[in-house]
């Protein structure tokens, strides 16, 4: 996961959209941006900037248009993501994040016992 890098909220919003679709033409994420919609050049550039990032690749369909599909899975960048976040909020620990959850946002006994058990199973 060395190579995976942030995203911004755009390209990410991009990305889980190519998730979900597993592959698309830039009017099938249009499609299914909220409103107001961006504009074509501006969704097809967020969508270069991603393969540039090695978040994506395509394949010619016909002419000029391309197919694109995620070569990062849903679940490394989430990953990533949730590394970054133990990492950089709870100086690495597992038991800083459940800990904080348990106190500052009201954490059930049933959900803390589950997470307790899925990091016993992790083992």
């Amino acid at each position: 996961m060395d190579t995976i890098r942030d995203l911004t909220k755009a390209e990410e919003e991009i990305m889980q959209i190519l998730w979900d679709i597993e592959q698309g033409v830039v009017w099938d994420v249009i499609e299914r941006l909220p409103e107001p919609k961006p504009a074509y050049n501006t969704v097809s550039t967020f969508i270069r900037i991603l393969e540039q990032k090695g978040f994506i690749d395509h394949r010619a369909l016909s002419g000029k248009t391309y197919e694109y599909f995620p070569l990062i899975s849903r679940e490394d960048y989430r990953a990533y993501e949730a590394n970054k976040l133990v990492n950089n909020y709870f100086d690495g620990s597992l038991k800083e994040l459940v800990s904080f959850f348990v106190q500052d946002k009201n954490l059930s006994m049933r959900d803390a016992d589950e997470i307790i058990k899925m990091l016993q199973n992790a083992q």
